[in-house]
């Protein structure tokens, strides 16, 4: 089986000399198809530059990435906007919904913008709806919505046209607890049930615990990694902690 991502020696470096600052130092990693990764690391590690290198918000300093046999860097007008817009999905900390649109014109928004057919991307709405649980906040404004049903609102949104690759940045940064340990329920199930290929970061060992398989990065590169077995997700939450304890994070409680 061909990886549907692959970063190789990925570096990306800010600032000029003599004040440069390498937020990434050399990455390198693959990602196969449905698989649920994580990348964990402290604030300032470099998880959310390298995110933001593969959405292509942001170009690396040297290095590449891959996907689907394509590579990033070469992508140029409608070829990139059709990557960032079908090719990616991305699930912001913060939900960043349009406030003036319902939940139900939110979602939507990709498949009009990409042209989607209306009959499937109804199908596809209430498809994802139904699972995610905000059926009954798809009339409703974002402000009219709680921390947890924004963020599932969002993640349909992300989901709509069926991403090769959904990335999520600290998707449970904006949650309580509750709220948090459902969304990652959710985004569990996706991965199981639809086969959805995700990869998310976070500083978060209670949300990483529902991965299955662990890239611990500090300093912008990484240094770790760990895997899912049989074990439970209480187990694996364990063996995160004491990798975590090497970073000088953790958290005291597995959700």
């Amino acid at each position: 089986m061909e990886p549907i991502l692959n970063i190789e020696n990925v570096s990306k470096t800010y600032g000029s000399v003599p004040n440069q600052t390498k937020a990434l130092n050399g990455i390198t990693f693959q990602v196969m198809p449905g698989e649920f990764l994580g990348i964990i690391g402290s604030s300032g590690s470099g998880k959310s530059t390298l995110l933001n290198c593969i959405a292509a918000v942001m170009q690396p300093t040297g290095g590449s990435i891959v996907i689907e046999g394509k590579k990033l860097q070469s992508l140029k007008g409608k070829a990139l906007a059709a990557y960032r817009g079908q090719t990616v999905g991305y699930l912001f900390q913060n939900f960043e919904l349009l406030d003036n649109l319902t939940g139900e014109e939110n979602i939507l928004l990709p498949a009009f913008l990409h042209s989607m057919i209306e009959k499937e991307g109804h199908r596809r709405l209430n498809q994802l709806a139904e699972y995610l649980e905000i059926t009954d906040v798809l009339d409703k404004f974002p402000a009219q919505m709680s921390g947890g049903q924004r963020q599932r609102v969002a993640a349909a949104r992300a989901m709509i046209l069926h991403p090769k690759l959904l990335l999520a940045d600290e998707p449970t940064g904006a949650l309580d607890s509750k709220n948090a340990k459902n969304l990652m329920k959710k985004l569990s199930g996706l991965n199981q049930d639809e086969q959805a290929t995700i990869l998310m970061v976070t500083h978060d060992s209670n949300a990483a615990s529902f991965c299955k398989r662990i890239l611990f990065i500090q300093d912008g590169v990484i240094f770790h990694e760990i895997r899912r077995g049989d074990e439970s997700r209480q187990d694996f939450y364990q063996r995160i902690l004491k990798v975590m304890a090497q970073l000088g994070g953790g958290s005291c409680h597995v959700l």
